[in-house]
Order: C-alpha cells, then sequence, then structure tokens
C-alpha cells in the first residue's frame, strides 16, 4: 500500500523533463506509453494532462505526439463516460437530493447537449472527470458526448501539441497562436453543422 501511494505521489508531481525521461525509458514500447498516461489521466485527473500532451509532442514529434495523446485521452473518457452510463444512473437522484443546485447543471447540459460539452472538453483547467461522470448519469446521448468529446479533446490537445512543441521558437512562430485559436473555431462550427445534420442531441 505504501508502495502504490509513493507511485501516485510521484505520478501527482511530475514535471515536463520527469515525463519525458519515463516515456523515452519505455521507448521499446513504442507507442503505448504514449496513449496509456492520457488515458490514465482520465481516472485519476491529478496527473498533470498537460504536461503529458507536452512530453509526447517532444518525444513522438507534433503529429504522432498529438495522436497518441487525443487516442488515449478519449478513450479514456468514453471509458469512463460508459462506467458511469453502466454503474451511475442509479445515483443521479440521490446527487440530485444531496445536491439540490446540480439539477440546474443536468438540465444545462441533457438541454444543450453539444455545445456545453465541446466548450468544457476544449480547455484543460475543467474538470472532466466530473463532467463525463455527470454526463454518463445524465439524458445526454452517446452519440453527442462522442462528437463533443472527441472534436473538444482535439482541440484542446491539438492547441498544447502547437504551443509546447519545441517551445523555445514559440516566439518566432507566431503563426501557431493564430493556428490554434481557428482550429477551435472551426471544431466549434464543425460540430455544430454535425449534431444538426445527424441530429445526436
Amino acid at each position: 500500500m505504501n508502495e502504490w501511494q509513493e507511485w501516485l505521489h510521484y505520478l501527482k508531481h511530475m514535471d515536463l523533463d520527469q515525463i519525458q525521461r519515463t516515456l523515452e525509458s519505455y521507448s521499446q514500447l513504442g507507442p503505448l506509453p504514449g496513449l496509456l498516461l492520457p488515458l490514465l489521466e482520465s481516472f485519476l485527473p491529478f496527473l498533470p494532462l498537460i504536461v503529458i500532451v507536452a512530453a509526447n509532442a517532444n518525444i513522438y514529434g507534433l503529429g504522432f505526439g498529438f495522436l497518441f495523446s487525443w487516442i488515449g485521452a478519449a478513450a479514456g473518457a468514453l471509458c469512463v463516460f460508459w462506467i458511469s452510463r453502466k454503474l451511475g444512473r442509479r445515483f443521479k437522484g440521490w446527487v440530485m437530493r444531496r445536491f439540490p443546485k446540480s439539477e440546474r447543471f443536468f438540465t444545462w447540459v441533457e438541454h444543450r447537449g453539444f455545445t456545453p460539452l465541446f466548450l468544457l472538453a476544449c480547455f484543460p483547467f475543467t474538470p472532466s472527470i466530473i463532467i463525463t461522470v455527470v454526463s454518463g448519469i445524465s439524458n445526454v446521448p452517446f452519440k453527442t458526448f462522442m462528437l463533443a468529446t472527441l472534436l473538444g479533446k482535439a482541440v484542446m490537445i491539438f492547441s498544447i501539441s502547437l504551443i509546447s512543441f519545441d517551445i523555445g521558437n514559440l516566439i518566432d512562430e507566431p503563426w501557431r497562436i493564430f493556428v490554434t485559436i481557428t482550429a477551435v473555431l472551426v471544431m466549434w462550427f464543425g460540430g455544430k453543422k454535425l449534431e444538426s445534420r445527424y441530429q445526436v442531441n
């Protein structure tokens, strides 16, 4: 038990250099460490997702680093959603009785669907596990959650990867910031179009 607690404490306080060294030490496993760390963060939200994404971008390159981080984070979120939907629906009533104000949040997520979930997934500092669990025990359709999560996580992870990749040259390449802002707008409008077309909300 003490070793497990020490390992969790170590993970919680890892910085960029430590995560990069850890990933590089398992380089013989290929992309697996780069996929598993962001997936693990979905279940252990105290892990530094921004640092993990930045490490992936600098180890595997911008393209593969983004891809591995996105697949891992999205897969983890979908797993948490599925577990919450299968096991947590019975707790919705208890949550609403215990926290009466939570009813407004459930109503907001269920009625607005794609937009709040997408926007919340875009920002790395939102409590993603809480949003995912609430979505799972609510009446949000799985397709709506999946679409919002895939696109929102893509925006967030691409933005972090683009800015943190070879960060020493960021000042000389301000176009990266412009591309990041453009990606957010394109994903949002594209998601709304898909939501309307397939009526996933």
